[in-house]
């Protein structure tokens, strides 16, 4: 035995000694040893022979044995039977691990500074032994625990223990049936507080477990109220991203996006249709003085060009929109919008170059749509949709807000994405299983929720938790299961930012306040933006008349002196809208 690994052994006992002091000292857990001398024996007992195991083997480079696995192992297991928190039990290994680099490193200094390939040897140990270490310890941690909490609680265990990239994680995804994914979405579900005395909901997050197996934990807070997060695997996600970094980047396509006309329809409006569908509708107007919504869609704003930010669920087709521009020249709805007949086929993409126009529509020019395709190749690689002649000037940014917020379509559509441009935006579509969850809980508990979710790799969980929080804060309380969806980023970014800035947040507020007179303008306003201000789904949605809902838009205009169709209505009266509803 070296020099080196002589002073190490020499230094067993009393630097046993002074991790258990250090125990005592900063782990709640340990602080009965000072009264407890059998046990405060025992876990002297155990931290002497982990020194002098470590130096019989680190010489040699030698393994722990399987022996020595279950012998940690079934310390791991005593300290989880004895009640210990999973942060105490953290704290144990960090701590340890702490004080044992320290212990080598004053070893080196009493050598001064010799030893020196017996230092390289004893780290080249440490590491890989070290992990294999930790994995038996938390092995026996979780048998401890199988035995002492229920299935929910364990389930619970392994999402707290996914959002602080525990290594208990490992250990407990197998013993509850769980597999670990590449990444998740995180999704938290806001439940305000008022619950008159009803509890929180842990009978119906049990029964969330049960039917969808992921991790998930219920955080009480207040009257009733707290917040679902569950980590919902999105293998989609990881798949497109693998495809994005593999694939070559095709000619033309600077955005590294796969071109509309190359099967990319699910997800990407027609920025041809958009750029014709602007020039020709230059010269048509609304009642007040607005060209159509076809053609305002097309400002100069990135991914606000009649949702040509590509999030097909719940965002209106571009192709559509073109379309119904070209046909609304001789008539509007009282909202500032062309007719709503755009809007049959939401979250679908345009035509691809080529394809003859439906039936029953007016071709555009040979003009037009050449001059349709040049846009669109502008489009596709500045991300921005160009400005047709006489197109209003200016961001649009709660433009695509409000289409975020409309009506979920189904989450086969928002899969219809070309690989990797999505998720190169931030655009990831929700998973199916989030989607379903969250309508499952929201139906259950029967109150309002909000919920917002955002994807990430498994050792970025926390920051993702962090975001889908912020989210599901900004995001608008809604009481039907149908219409609870998780919001992502890119549907809350204007109430994310609003929330931030308390003199903007309040002129919403005050704008709110100017509908109040009714008649229930802010629910109507709310409805006729999730369907994407499409007159005839949004009326029936309010299961109202299309000419009352005619009429409360005019109401609004009066009231506020905001067209709810036209580009700065959107932007407005969706904020406040949207604002109005998450803090009600």
């Amino acid at each position: 035995m070296g020099s080196l690994f002589a002073e190490l052994a020499r230094r067993a006992a009393n630097s046993a000694r002074r991790e258990v002091e250090a125990y005592a000292r900063e782990i709640p857990e340990f602080a009965s040893l000072d009264a407890d001398a059998r046990a405060r024996a025992e876990t002297l007992e155990y931290a002497v022979w982990l020194r002098r195991r470590t130096l019989e083997l680190a010489p040699g480079n030698c393994a722990l044995t399987p022996a020595d696995l279950d012998l940690i192992a079934s310390m791991g297991e005593v300290r989880g039977g004895s009640g210990m928190s999973m942060e105490s039990r953290q704290r144990v290994l960090c701590l340890h691990t702490a004080l044992m680099l320290r212990e080598i490193n004053e070893a080196v200094d009493a050598q001064r500074g010799g030893g020196t390939e017996e230092l390289l040897r004893m780290m080249g140990w440490f590491a890989p032994q070290g992990e294999r270490g930790i994995g038996a310890y938390c092995r026996g941690f979780v048998t401890s625990l199988r035995r002492r909490l229920p299935h929910v609680e364990q389930v619970a265990l392994l999402a707290r223990s996914l959002l602080i990239h525990d290594p208990l994680a490992t250990e407990l995804a197998p013993a509850v049936g769980m597999e670990l994914p590449e990444y998740c979405a995180v999704t938290v579900v806001r439940v305000p507080d008022g619950t008159g005395g009803r509890g929180g909901p842990e009978c119906e997050v049990e029964a969330l477990v049960k039917t969808h197996r992921v991790p998930m934990v219920w955080c009480p807070a207040g009257d009733g109220g707290g917040e679902l997060i569950a980590l919902v695997p999105d293998g989609e996600t990881g798949r497109s991203r693998i495809a994005t970094d593999h694939a070559p980047a095709a000619a033309g396509n600077a955005g590294g996006c796969a071109p509309a006309a190359a099967g990319d329809a699910g997800d990407r409006a027609s920025a041809a249709d958009t750029g014709s569908a602007g020039r020709e509708a230059a010269a048509s107007a609304d009642p007040a003085g607005r060209a159509p919504a076809a053609h305002a869609g097309a400002t100069g704003h990135a991914g606000h060009a009649a949702a040509a930010a590509g999030d097909a669920g719940g965002r209106a087709s571009a192709a559509d929109t073109g379309s119904a521009g070209r046909e609304a020249a001789a008539s509007a709805d009282p909202a500032g919008r062309a007719p709503a007949a755009h809007a049959g086929a939401t979250g679908h993409a345009g035509h691809a170059a080529g394809t003859p126009p439906a039936a029953g529509r007016a071709p555009a020019s040979a003009d037009a749509a050449a001059a349709g395709r040049g846009a669109a190749a502008s489009a596709g690689s500045t991300g921005h949709a160009p400005a047709a002649a006489g197109a209003v000037a200016g961001p649009a940014s709660v433009g695509a807000a409000a289409a975020g917020r409309a009506a979920a379509a189904p989450s086969g559509t928002d899969r219809a994405a070309g690989p990797g441009c999505a998720s190169g935006l931030g655009l990831d579509p929700v998973p199916d299983l989030a989607l379903d969850l969250v309508r499952d809980f929201a139906g259950a508990l029967g109150r309002p929720c909000a919920a917002g979710t955002a994807t990430a790799p498994l050792a970025e969980l926390s920051d993702a938790l962090n975001r889908a929080r912020r989210i599901s804060r900004a995001a608008p309380l809604r009481w039907a299961p149908a219409r609870v969806r998780p919001l992502t980023t890119a549907d809350a970014f204007v109430e994310l930012a609003v929330a931030d800035v308390p003199f903007v947040d309040s002129w919403l507020a005050t704008v709110a306040r100017h509908l109040e007179p009714g008649p229930d303008l802010v629910v109507t306003l709310d409805t006729y933006y999730r369907h994407d201000m499409d007159r005839g789904a949004a009326a029936a949605a309010l299961n109202v008349h299309p000419r009352t809902l005619d009429y409360r838009l005019r109401r609004v205009r009066e009231l506020t002196g905001l067209t709810p169709g036209s580009t700065r209505g959107v932007r407005v009266l969706s904020a406040a809208v949207a604002r109005r509803l998450a803090v009600r």
